[in-house]
């Protein structure tokens, strides 16, 4: 069993460093994403969000209309992407990357980060739980401990 990882012992501002993980995403148990070549953002008081390559993803994605900003890595594009078993079910703005990241994020230029859903997120083969609330997009494992940003009371930490 891989050591535990404490969310309040990741840096701030975020440390981004690649990982050797095996990540898959699965949509009615379709894969729609597959690699051992990610990214993955530590940051305080949150679990990991994982950033894929492009060429991982094997569902075309069209560009969304809607941005934010971190202030860490700069201005996010968002993807909408259709169900690959009902092709008039379209998901919007849960995918989203960095085309001009902050420097110290250009690793991740166009690398995709998906929220853990509708889809099902996988690290080496574990199912992962969505952080809580519907703001962040980490993804939770066995291995991380600690009480986790994203939930109700949480939103000032």
């Amino acid at each position: 069993m891989p050591p535990k990882l404490n969310v309040h012992k990741f840096p701030r501002p975020p440390l981004l460093e690649k990982t050797p993980r095996h990540l898959q995403i699965k949509w009615n148990n379709q894969l729609i994403a597959d690699t051992k070549d990610a990214y993955w953002a530590l940051e305080t008081t949150h679990p990991p969000t994982y950033y894929l390559p492009p060429d991982s993803i094997l569902l075309p994605l069209t560009r969304s209309s809607h941005k934010s900003f971190c202030e860490w890595k700069g201005a996010a594009t968002y993807w909408n992407i259709n169900n690959p078993t009902n092709g008039s079910e379209e998901v919007k703005n849960r995918i989203w990357s960095y085309e001009k990241p902050t420097k110290s994020f250009e690793s991740i230029k166009d690398y995709l980060s998906f929220y853990a859903g509708p889809w099902d997120c996988y690290v080496d083969g574990e199912k992962v739980e969505p952080q809580p609330g519907d703001f962040y997009g980490g993804w939770v494992t066995s291995d991380i401990e600690g009480p986790i940003k994203g939930g109700p009371g949480t939103w000032g930490w």
